[in-house]
């Protein structure tokens, strides 16, 4: 894995069309987080920055996004966090966490904009959660 490493935030109004690598271009008016693949393959990363997208931390000195950034459509599959102007590498995903992501992604945003979420669990807590049904079935004789 690679090692972290810092990078650059700049606040601005509009995302320049030529951007420069190492840096994060955050346009509050347009909520949005704009920044070349940090694996160095140059590729465009928008991140639109909202209560079911990414969230942006600033801290008075550095930016934070959240959740992690991962490029699963781009040839190079990055995938990092945003760590207080930090570039945290993370491990890659199987295609089956990618789409149950992706899905979890698409039901934030349709309950957001319904006014109707509801919690998503993930498939591992899915598991422990069948696993203590069993358990606790098995201790008490399935009453």
């Amino acid at each position: 894995m690679k090692r972290p490493f810092q990078i650059r935030h700049e606040f601005v109004e509009f995302v320049p069309k030529v951007r420069e690598a190492g840096v994060l271009y955050v346009s509050i008016p347009y909520a949005t987080a704009v920044h070349d693949c940090f694996c160095g393959c140059g590729t465009k990363v928008v991140t639109p920055i909202s209560p079911v997208g990414w969230q942006l931390t600033f801290d008075g000195e550095s930016v934070s996004l959240s959740p992690s950034v991962g490029n699963w459509s781009f040839a190079c599959r990055s995938h990092y966090f945003v760590r207080m102007d930090t570039v945290v590498w993370a491990g890659d995903m199987s295609e089956n966490e990618i789409a149950w992501g992706r899905m979890r992604d698409k039901a934030a945003r349709e309950g957001h904009f319904d006014g109707h979420v509801e919690p998503f669990a993930s498939p591992k807590a899915e598991v422990a959660k069948t696993k203590s049904r069993s358990f606790w079935s098995w201790i008490t004789g399935g009453r």
